[in-house]
């Protein structure tokens, strides 16, 4: 029998941080080595906004981490937020929490808002990353109408492609170690059916737009921040190209 095919399929996980951690301003050229790679962007000639698309246990909020470190860029993730109201039993919190732990999607009206808020932050002027958000069409819709008035377009989609077998082996590991409600084998089986249902399509808005960049999130931390580093500086050299 031949070996599966990786599935790329999205969700969130993050540090909670607020601008004032994350007001790091981009300055010049930024550049990262691995292994035998050494890339250089230029950031100031076309700031931007990247969208992270992947399963639960693809690596996002590591990569995402990484990312913002390097380049100075915001760093938004909905999925932290929320589990930080969680935590607080905040009204939002409550209300998310029900959600969230039957591995559902967090209905627009209880993120939409938060993202915005966010994204009108000083600090995402010079570039931000969304982890988490948006999950469906209709959020990427309602992103894209915001940002057309009040920030920096979508440049680049970047979407974590993992197999199903090594996602799951990942969340049992992360479930044992962070005691995650979010992380049973029964809830992240389902959470892959709701992205095969309600965040696939989302795939293929952004590649309509040419905008979606397959990253193989398979191997080691270092080898696929290698790939997410080459995925947004052609993503930065199309864009600066096309000003």
């Amino acid at each position: 029998m031949g070996a599966r095919a990786a599935r790329p399929i999205p969700l969130s996980p993050l540090s909670d941080t607020s601008p004032a951690q994350l007001g790091l301003e981009v300055s010049g050229a930024a550049t990262l080595a691995a292994g035998d790679l050494e890339v250089v962007w230029d950031l100031g000639s076309a700031p931007m906004g990247i969208v992270l698309l992947g399963p639960p246990g693809a690596g996002k909020g590591t990569q995402a981490t990484r990312l913002a470190d390097e380049l100075g860029l915001a760093n938004v993730s909905t999925g932290q937020i929320l589990r930080a109201n969680v935590a607080a039993g905040t009204p939002l919190g409550r209300s998310a929490q029900g959600f969230m732990d039957a591995g559902d999607l967090v209905p627009d009206q209880l993120v939409s808002e938060m993202v915005f808020d966010r994204l009108s932050s000083p600090d995402c002027q010079g570039g931000y990353l969304l982890d988490g958000f948006p999950r469906t069409v209709p959020q990427a819709r309602a992103l894209d109408g915001w940002l057309e008035g009040n920030g920096l377009p979508i440049g680049v989609a970047l979407s974590f492609a993992v197999t199903e077998a090594e996602l799951l082996t990942r969340l049992n590991r992360r479930a044992a170690e962070q005691h995650r409600s979010d992380d049973s084998e029964q809830t992240v089986r389902h959470r892959l059916e709701v992205f095969a249902r309600s965040t696939r399509p989302l795939l293929d808005y952004y590649a309509a737009r040419d905008l979606l960049v397959p990253v193989d999130a398979i191997g080691t931390t270092a080898e696929v921040t290698s790939r997410v580093m080459g995925a947004f500086a052609a993503a930065t050299a199309r864009a600066a190209s096309s000003a």
